[in-house]
């Protein structure tokens, strides 16, 4: 077994390794941050899907979804495995740690690997609920970030892109040099041209959701009561140009009417339901690509500190009310809203405040940047306290298998 000793080697927010140790404990700091669940599910407990269960919210679900709502089921995602060079894909050891938790707590949870966006992935896990979760499938969770998608149909592929519309945007954000020493530098973005609108829409719109939904419905795999909910997020006036306002913005617009058309289906069908889940603010490997949302988010948590709400916790509530453990509570677009607290005109006047004065010699005294530089590291599996980065680990981690 390959055992190596991990410092963490990066390009700007992307490391070039993960470190196996910390990413399996950081699972595990999130199953303790997770609550109990108030009404323990009897029996083996309801059968889940999620799309995109490595990394960010998706992960977030799942760990959430085991601990809180006791499900079963499936998780899909697309990770690398290591090699002789590199270690695996920080999402490749995430998964194992989850799927340890999982073995532990008595859930039956298959974690495979591959495009999400594929039918092939779709006909693997319509023969898995067949197989193994008796032909039924309670609650389906979507959270796909992707930079392209192949349609099956056509074969053809997009690529999606984060630009505003209809004119550049000028923004702050937020750089670290080698040696880490934080710049807010100005950027600028050019706006969106000739397809990219179209593009973005069919890689992080609802068409992959909404074929999911269709696949499994075609073979007759959804249970009466289905519900699902695909991973949204909104954000602050301060980065809605490059993010709301822009090709993303338009894309997540497209997710929303998607789910007030599969909603109207599943309850004609099943009585059923379909929903977007607008999540808060969080340090994650999609949204440090994002120009400015590393200043936004360092500044919001100056101002917020141990209020933010981490990605477990709003996941959890997001189960309550998917479960019925609490009501389902909709803003006037259908959406469960788990950003209140990062988006009252109080939290968000303190960071437009901290915005207008954040420059390079300013910055260290507005955002938290001990704790946003710990979490894009932690994103690897750096920077996790009670890890020993000293000692050699072994690198080559295989995938989780299911029992039979």
């Amino acid at each position: 077994m390959s055992e190596r000793v991990l410092t963490p080697r990066n390009r700007g927010f992307l490391f070039l390794d993960s470190h196996p140790a910390g990413c399996e404990r950081l699972v595990a700091d999130m199953w303790r941050a997770c609550p109990d669940p108030v009404d323990p599910p009897e029996g083996a407990g309801p059968v889940a899907l999620i799309i995109g269960s490595s990394a960010g919210y998706g992960l977030a679900a799942t760990v959430a979804g085991l601990k809180r709502a006791g499900i079963r089921g499936i998780a899909v995602s697309f990770e690398k495995a290591p090699t002789e060079r590199r270690t695996a894909t920080a999402g490749w050891y995430r998964t194992a740690a989850t799927a340890d938790i999982a073995r532990t707590a008595g859930r039956d949870l298959v974690f495979l690997n591959g495009d999400a966006f594929s039918d092939t992935m779709k006909n693997e896990v319509a023969d898995l609920i067949e197989r193994r979760f008796g032909g039924r499938l309670d609650y389906l969770v979507y959270s796909v970030a992707a930079p392209r998608r192949t349609d099956p149909d056509t074969g053809t592929t997009y690529a999606s892109v984060l630009k505003p519309i209809g004119r550049a945007n000028r923004t702050k954000t937020l750089v670290f040099d080698e040696q880490g020493v934080p710049e807010v530098r100005e950027v600028e973005t050019g706006p969106a041209e000739g397809d990219d609108v179209e593009q973005t829409v069919a890689v992080m719109g609802g068409a992959d959701w909404e074929r999911w939904i269709d696949h499994l419905a075609g073979r007759g795999l959804l249970g009466k009561g289905f519900a699902t909910a695909a991973l949204s997020y909104i954000g602050s006036p301060l980065t809605e140009a490059i993010y709301r306002q822009g090709t993303i913005g338009a894309a997540k617009t497209h997710l929303e009417a998607t789910a007030r058309t599969l909603n109207e289906r599943l309850g004609t069908a099943l009585g059923g339901r379909a929903v977007t889940s607008v999540n808060g603010a969080a340090v994650t490997q999609s949204s440090t690509a994002i120009p400015g949302i590393a200043l936004y988010t360092g500044l919001l948590r100056g101002v917020l500190g141990a209020d933010l709400v981490p990605p477990v916790q709003q996941l959890a509530a997001l189960w309550d009310q998917l479960t019925g453990a609490v009501p389902l509570v909709l803003d006037d677009e259908r959406r469960v809203r788990l950003d209140t607290w990062e988006l009252t005109d109080d939290v968000q006047a303190a960071v437009a405040e901290r915005w207008a004065t954040a420059t390079t010699d300013t910055i260290a005294g507005l955002a938290d940047l001990d704790w946003f530089r710990a979490e894009v590291q932690r994103l690897y599996g750096f920077s996790v306290p009670g890890v020993d980065y000293a000692s050699a680990v072994a690198t080559d981690v295989p995938w989780p298998v299911p029992t039979p």
